[in-house]
């Protein structure tokens, strides 16, 4: 299937490691420049030397202002176009409640949530003025809540708050913005947990499509939303879960 992305822009944050490195490897392969946003400026830029032309690192905080402004301009600035964001920046700080300091909560709201909310209102007079965009948010399968993640689980329910009122706003414009909700992917990160072998197990046993998800399952899924294909599709969120919603 012919997906379009040949020369579109595509700023994916926290596009350094993991889920967020996938995506942009596959945006490449698709024909797309891509500019790798990332809080490690360094990884960034080695990320995107990994891919070659076609492919910047930036440094980026998501929850700077003027760091999201910076990152976005040079962006247009070296490809002259922005047309697709992939808000995929985020973090965690597990525990319970009553563990949970002010610091934890306040970390993982403002990085999933205020760093779309800079992100998202960097791009749209990009998108706005060429009549044409994508915004799509990496939420997680947890937005239906976790025990030990009330600061995830309500980071990630509100992206896709966010996510069905810019739908909503920006539709006008020609502009669609929609969610992904993956659930267990083997990132590296995931397969480092001392637990692993024991989360593979029971999810192989439980799900019913039995194995763990793989970043490229979540990679296709953004592609999709990125292209023609899903052209009349927005305020929606595709679950990339195996089938697990509880």
């Amino acid at each position: 299937m012919h997906l379009g992305l040949e020369n579109k822009t595509i700023i994916i944050t926290g596009g350094a490691n993991g889920i967020g490195f996938v995506i942009a490897r596959m945006m490449h392969e698709e024909g797309a420049n891509v500019a790798i946003a990332d809080l490690n400026g360094e990884l960034a830029e080695s990320r995107a030397a990994e891919l070659g032309e076609r492919a910047v690192g930036i440094e980026c905080d998501v929850v700077d202002e003027q760091s999201v402004a910076t990152m976005v301009a040079r962006t247009a600035e070296r490809f002259g176009a922005v047309h697709v964001l992939v808000n995929n920046a985020g973090l965690t700080r597990d525990m319970r409640i009553e563990k949970m300091q002010e610091r934890d909560w306040d970390t993982v709201i403002d990085v999933v949530l205020k760093g779309a909310f800079f992100c998202t209102r960097a791009v749209v007079p990009f998108f706005r003025e060429q009549q044409w965009g994508r915004v799509i948010n990496i939420s997680s399968r947890a937005y239906l809540g976790n025990s030990g993640q009330a600061n995830y689980s309500a980071a990630k329910a509100g992206l896709l708050g966010f996510t069905r009122a810019m739908a909503m706003e920006q539709g006008r414009n020609n502009v669609t913005v929609n969610a992904v909700a993956p659930g267990i992917i083997t990132t590296d990160m995931v397969q480092n947990l001392p637990h692993f072998e024991k989360i593979k197990v029971n999810a192989e046993a439980a799900l019913p499509i039995r194995r763990l998800g793989e970043p490229e399952d979540v990679g296709n899924a953004v592609l999709f939303l990125a292209s023609e294909c899903a052209s009349y599709i927005t305020g929606d969120v595709i679950h990339v879960t195996g089938g697990r919603y509880g």
